[in-house]
């Protein structure tokens, strides 16, 4: 019997039990790939993709020898959301203000300036 793709879909990242080959998502069960933002609602940096993903390999092997299955996938995806809300309320990652819909999902930006 062959095994179905796992995935997590958060607001900002989904993760896949695949690889990615010449652009597709191939099923592989020991595996697993994130996909950050895909709907660019953010403006990304360095640190800020550096921190998401020390994260997501911190956290994939922690679980190393675990079973991979939609509960631990969404553990995963939860808590790299609550890492994006944190690198957004320290300035370190901003919103795109050229992303198709603003809705602040992750909370209004934080300014000095008076409203």
């Amino acid at each position: 019997m062959e095994k179905m793709l796992l995935k997590s879909t958060t607001r900002h990242v989904r993760i896949f039990t695949a690889d990615v080959i010449e652009d597709e998502l191939i099923f592989a069960p020991n595996s697993l790939t994130i996909d950050l933002d895909p709907d660019n609602e953010f403006l990304w940096n360095a640190e800020a993709e550096g921190k998401i993903y020390e994260l997501f390999t911190q956290l994939v092997s922690e679980r190393d020898g675990k079973d991979l299955d939609d509960y631990e996938l969404r553990k995963i995806g939860s808590e790299i959301e609550g890492m994006i809300k944190q690198l957004l309320q320290k300035g370190i990652l901003s919103y795109n203000p050229d992303c198709r819909v603003m809705n602040y999902s992750m909370g209004l930006p934080k300014t000095t300036e008076k409203l």
